[in-house]
Order: structure tokens, then C-alpha cells, then sequence
């Protein structure tokens, strides 16, 4: 039997731990990981509303859209633009060969507001 109430409390600790880490990275100019962070939080959140609506262990998958799905969530336009454009730090940050160039650092700060916005949501939906 799975103690759902566990491991939500696991991964929403881990999204806390995260988003201090990506704050402080695009903070220090350093966007690419800021942002892989940032995807971290996003998806640890995710996961954690995905296990309080299954009562069960979250599935091995990174996809920020389909965490979102799982949990049953609807996201507004933006949120739902914001979840599918931060997926690419993921992929960037775990599969070098597909790189492109890291976000200024104006760039970097826009993601994280926006990210930061969407985690209040999620944070409001438990």
C-alpha cells in the first residue's frame, strides 16, 4: 500500500528545495540550471497533485502538460503555455545534443516570474 500522504509531502519538499536552487542560479547568471531547476519545482509540484489525486506513486515521466493532465488539472492559456515552454529545460539540462543557446538573462528572469506564477497555482490546488 502506497503512503500517498508521504510521498506528496516528498515531492512538495523537493519543490521547495528546487525553486530555492533555480532562484538563486538565474539570480547568479546562471539560466541554464536556473531553469532545469525551475522545471524541477514545476514538476515535483505536478507530481505531488498528481499522487493527492491518485492516491498512488506519480508516474516516471517529466512532461510538465501531461503531469498536468494526470492530476486532472485545467490550466488557463497561459499557464498551459508556460507548463509546455518550460518542458524544453528538461530536455536540455538531461540531453546535451539538444542544446540550443541559454537564455539571456532577461529571458531567464521572464521564465521564472512566469514559472513562479504558475507554482502559486499549483501550490492553491492542494
Amino acid at each position: 500500500m502506497v503512503d500517498a500522504d508521504g510521498q506528496i509531502d516528498y515531492w512538495r519538499r523537493g519543490a521547495d528545495e528546487d525553486w530555492e536552487v533555480a532562484a538563486r542560479l538565474v539570480k547568479d547568471g546562471k539560466s541554464r540550471h536556473g531553469l532545469f531547476s525551475a522545471h524541477l519545482a514545476l514538476e515535483k509540484t505536478l507530481k505531488a497533485l498528481v499522487c493527492r489525486r491518485t492516491r498512488d506513486i506519480p508516474p516516471r515521466i517529466h512532461n510538465l502538460v501531461r503531469l498536468g493532465e494526470l492530476a486532472g488539472l485545467e490550466p488557463d492559456d497561459r499557464q498551459a503555455d508556460l507548463l509546455a515552454d518550460m518542458n524544453q529545460f528538461n530536455i536540455e539540462g538531461r540531453y546535451p545534443e539538444f542544446r540550443g543557446a541559454a537564455p539571456d538573462a532577461q529571458e531567464a528572469a521572464d521564465y521564472l516570474a512566469r514559472s513562479q506564477e504558475v507554482l502559486t497555482w499549483l501550490t492553491q490546488q492542494f
